[in-house]
């Protein structure tokens, strides 16, 4: 079972403005609850990509599986500040790309509280699978298959 969880935090080291740590089928994104959103969501761009260039993930896009490594469509989420984001953020997926469309009128608690139950529901979707130790980890109840 994939699990993310977005938290805002006080107590980063300084100058870190996000945080992204993974695990067998976890990531966790912390923010620094006291600096402006828009810093937050910047440094948060460069923390995704550097995990998705790191890690391995996978989105499944009808009957192909986009990573990192597809040529025409390398697999990448954008965080974008965007005036009226319904509840704070909203997603939008497609082939290779997440954009996560945030609301600047709100705190980073705010887009924190407002990113775990729209990611959850972005999860639910079964299109996204992690290879960590040589296990698939995805959104299905099942055990784990090995690779």
């Amino acid at each position: 079972m994939l699990d993310v969880l977005y938290k805002a935090v006080d107590n980063l080291p300084p100058g870190r403005l996000a945080r992204i740590d993974e695990a067998r089928g976890r990531i966790r994104v912390r923010l620094d609850e006291n600096r402006p959103l828009v810093e937050v969501v910047r440094q948060l761009n460069i923390e995704i990509d550097d995990l998705l260039r790191h890690a391995n993930w996978f989105q499944l896009w009808g009957d192909e599986i986009i990573s990192r490594a597809t040529p025409d469509c390398p697999l990448r989420v954008q965080y974008i500040i965007h005036q009226g984001a319904p509840d704070g953020v909203g997603i939008g997926e497609g082939r290779g790309v997440v954009r996560v469309y945030i609301n600047p009128d709100q705190s980073v608690k705010e887009f924190a509280a407002a990113m775990n139950p729209a990611i959850r529901d972005q999860l639910s979707g079964g299109h996204w699978f992690q290879l960590f130790g040589g296990e698939i980890i995805d959104n299905s109840p099942e055990s784990m298959s090995k690779v």
